[in-house]
C-alpha cells in the first residue's frame, strides 16, 4: 500500500468513525542523516524556525540535515510519523493524537504547548437570536470533525445540558465552513484561530461561547518511537529552540504577525490578534498533563466517533536528559 492510499483510507476511516489500525512504524534508517519534520501551515514556532533556518543552523555540528514535509492537517501528518515517512511532528490539535492512538499509532509526546482556551470558540452573526449555547437546540451547526472545534462542540453543549444529537452538526473544513456560515447555510460555526480571529475582523460576528473552563486546547508535539529513543538528543534540541520560539512570539508580537502574514494569507492585524490567543509557552508532557487528552478519548467514544475505547496511561512520553 502506498503512503497516499493508506493517507486515504485512514481519513475515510476517521470520518466514518472506524479507524481501528495503521501501517507498521518503521524508524529512520541509520544512513538517512537527514530529520524530516512533518508540519501544517498553521504550525506556528516550526515555521518561524523554518523561516530563520534556525534547526539547520543548530543541527549542522551533528552532521545532519532536515527536510521540510507540509501536510494540509493534522491526521494524515501523524499517520506519516507512525509509518515512517517523517521524524518529528509540528503541533498538532489535543484531539489528533487521541484518533491516532485508536488507530494504533505507535507514537511519542515530545512537548506541548500551554492551554489556549480562548484560541478556539462558536461564533454566530450577530443579528443571530441565538444567545446561549442552550439556544443551539435543533440547530445546524459547521465544525471540523475530529478536530479540537469538535470536542469544544461535545463540551459546550454537555455543560448546557445537551447531547450531540440535539443538533445538526455539518461536517466542514475551516474554508467551507466560513463560506456556509457567512451564506447561512448553518446557524453557527465552531472554529480555532487564526480562522476565529480572521471571521470576528472581517465579519459582523460575535463568540457565542469559547473554550474558557470546558476545553484546554493544549497543542502537542510528536515523533516516532524508533526516533525518540535513537534520537532524544536532537529532540532536545528541537525542545529548546521551541521554547525560545514561544517566547520569542510573545515578546514581539508585531514582528512575528508581519513573518507569519503572508504565510498564513492574511493580514497582519489578524495575524496578531490571533497571536494574543494562543499561549505558544512549550513544556514537556507529564501524565498529569494527559488528563484532558482522556476525557476527549472518551468523548468521541461515547459519540461513536471513535470504535474502541483509548487510554492514554501508558502512551510514551519524552524527557529532557538530566
Amino acid at each position: 500500500m502506498t503512503i497516499d492510499s493508506s493517507r486515504r483510507k485512514l481519513l475515510a476511516l476517521a470520518a466514518s468513525g472506524s479507524v481501528v489500525s495503521l501501517l507498521p512504524k518503521f524508524g529512520l534508517a541509520a544512513e538517512n542523516q537527514t530529520v524530516r519534520i512533518g508540519y501544517q501551515k498553521s504550525s506556528t514556532l516550526i515555521t518561524l524556525l523554518k523561516a530563520n533556518g534556525t534547526l539547520e543552523k543548530r543541527l549542522e555540528p551533528l552532521g545532519a540535515k532536515i527536510s521540510w514535509h507540509e501536510f494540509t492537517s493534522g491526521l494524515p501528518l501523524l499517520e506519516a510519523l507512525n509509518i515512517g515517512s517523517v521524524d518529528f511532528s509540528a503541533d498538532v490539535a489535543d484531539t489528533v493524537p487521541v484518533f491516532a492512538l485508536a488507530a494504533g499509532a505507535k507514537l511519542a509526546y515530545v512537548a506541548q504547548e500551554a492551554p489556549s482556551p480562548t484560541a478556539q470558540g462558536i461564533v454566530v452573526r450577530t443579528d443571530s437570536p441565538i444567545r446561549s449555547v442552550a439556544d443551539l437546540k435543533g440547530k445546524r451547526v459547521a465544525v471540523a470533525k475530529a478536530a479540537g472545534a469538535h470536542y469544544l462542540l461535545i463540551a459546550l453543549l454537555e455543560r448546557s445540558g445537551l447531547k450531540f444529537k440535539d443538533i445538526e452538526p455539518a461536517y466542514l473544513s475551516p474554508a467551507d465552513g466560513r463560506a456556509a456560515f457567512e451564506r447561512g447555510s448553518v446557524d453557527a460555526w465552531v472554529v480555532w484561530d487564526p480562522f476565529l480571529a480572521a471571521v470576528q475582523r472581517q465579519s459582523p460576528v460575535r463568540i457565542l461561547a469559547d473554550g474558557s473552563g470546558v476545553a484546554d486546547y493544549q497543542r502537542y508535539y510528536l515523533t516516532s518511537q524508533p526516533f525518540l529513543y535513537e534520537h532524544s538528543n536532537i529532540l532536545s534540541l528541537f525542545f529548546d529552540e521551541l521554547k525560545k520560539a514561544g517566547r520569542w512570539v510573545k515578546q514581539n508580537p508585531k514582528e512575528a504577525a508581519s513573518l507569519l502574514a503572508p504565510v498564513w494569507g492574511l493580514d497582519v492585524g489578524t495575524v496578531e490578534a490571533a497571536n494574543v490567543r494562543r499561549s505558544y509557552e512549550v513544556r514537556t508532557v507529564s501524565s498529569s498533563a494527559l488528563i484532558e487528552q482522556q476525557r476527549i478519548a472518551d468523548a468521541f467514544h461515547a459519540e461513536g466517533l471513535l470504535p474502541k475505547k483509548v487510554s492514554v496511561s501508558s502512551v510514551t512520553l519524552w524527557k529532557p536528559a538530566g
